[in-house]
């Protein structure tokens, strides 16, 4: 929903030039109906077999997010407490939430069981153990799966890879049975599914594919076994184009290949995709400070850096960057970089853009997941405003941090 009218770059019906007068740069700027397309996509794509969508409220957590999501019937993967508490707070239902992540705490527990979620995916046989504890103390029954590492590749990131036996997520494929078998000790944790998540910004699915044929194995071996497995979670991971060359994988035609993999009404289907919803309707705009050359280098120096927007600096990726008023082009390659005092500050390197002189506004673009989510404090820079566009309408769903916002909690 990102394009060019008259050489000016738009978010739906709105002119982004707009947004970053009234608003101000830096600025994370959301397309409401480029989340619920891709949202719709997954849902409708999965017709004929019984499922759920629960997006990775870890992509991107803000409320105006999982509000619209929630309206939409989404269910929601969460991986702490204060994930769970924005969703409740956005008006998610509970009883469609998953919690995942290798640390949960009693506490985290207590609080998910206490609002009736739907099922825990577990990562180890010790808290399997936690699990039912905390189920005792309340008096209730804890549906679980058990998260199986298959040992696939998912040829992405090794920061975001999580399906290889060295990860710290998940127990190995061919320890699980064994694992399902001790849990029957347990008096108040019910075995209902296994899931799986091998890693994050896959544009081939065929590793994915691969692992869901595992995860079927071993749930056929369970239910042999008397285990009243009734789905299935296959994470997410699904990835998407960062750069304008690149082709990302289309939802529904790996929905399609799932379904095929998996055969219709043989299991429920959970999914829990993030980046595909979110990363696309993203872009975070900024303004340009200063130009500056060096006798190696030109430089494009930027209000927006590496605490409003850490992934270039973390796992050196790419987002196009493009400029709100298109000129004729003027051949420029540069270093985009902040303000923040370290050389990893930087939004791309060596990148050949569009000609930026002081005062332009710049959009990176594909930056609706991940982004704001990492964004930090540091150098004692307030975060970024996030809005949220709805066809010719937008607005602020969370303000620009302040210099007393900055200090809020400390003592002397």
């Amino acid at each position: 929903m990102f394009r060019y009218v008259d050489g000016r770059l738009w978010c739906e019906d709105v002119d982004l030039a707009e947004i970053a007068e009234r608003a101000g740069t830096p600025c994370y700027v959301y397309s409401a109906r480029t989340i619920l397309d891709a949202y719709k996509t997954y849902d409708e794509s999965f017709n004929g077999v019984p499922h759920m969508i629960c997006y990775a409220v870890k992509a991107n957590s803000t409320l105006a997010v999982l509000s619209l999501l929630a309206r939409a019937g989404s269910g929601f993967d969460i991986v702490s407490g204060g994930e769970l508490f924005r969703v409740l707070q956005a008006g998610g239902d509970a009883s469609r939430v998953v919690f995942s992540g290798v640390g949960k705490t009693p506490a985290e527990i207590e609080m998910a069981l206490a609002n009736g979620i739907r099922n825990f995916n577990c990562e180890s046989e010790s808290e399997l153990a936690e699990l039912d504890a905390v189920a005792a103390k309340l008096g209730m029954i804890a549906n679980f799966s058990l998260r199986v590492n298959p040992d696939v590749d998912a040829a992405t990131h090794p920061y975001i890879s999580t399906g290889l036996r060295d990860h710290k997520f998940g127990v190995d494929i061919h320890e699980a049975p064994a694992i399902y078998r001790r849990s029957r000790v347990f008096s108040n944790i019910r075995a209902s599914g296994v899931s799986c998540h091998i890693g994050s910004q896959i544009l081939d699915y065929s590793p994915i594919l691969e692992a869901a044929g595992k995860v079927l194995a071993l749930v056929e071996e369970l239910q042999a076994n008397g285990f009243p497995i009734d789905h299935v979670d296959l994470g997410g991971g699904l990835g998407i184009a960062y750069k304008s060359a690149d082709r990302a994988p289309e939802i529904g035609d790996f929905v399609r290949a799932l379904k095929e993999r998996i055969g219709r009404d043989r299991l429920a289907v959970m999914v829990e995709p993030g980046r595909s919803i979110v990363g696309p309707a993203g872009v975070l705009l900024t303004r340009v400070l200063y130009r500056k050359k060096t006798p190696s280098k030109e430089f494009v120096v930027v209000d927006a850096a590496m605490n409003d927007l850490i992934r270039p600096s973390l796992y050196r990726s790419h987002h196009d960057i493009l400029p709100l008023n298109h000129a004729p082009d003027t051949p420029l390659v540069a270093d985009v970089v902040g303000p923040v005092c370290e050389t990893g500050d930087f939004l791309a390197r060596d990148r050949a853009m569009a000609d930026a002189q002081p005062g332009d506004f710049l959009a990176l673009s594909s930056a609706g997941a991940y982004g704001f989510v990492q964004a930090s404090n540091y150098n004692s820079r307030p975060r970024a405003p996030e809005v949220l566009v709805e066809g010719s309408e937008w607005r602020i769903v969370r303000e620009r941090e302040t210099f007393q916002d900055l200090i809020r909690g400390e003592r002397i």
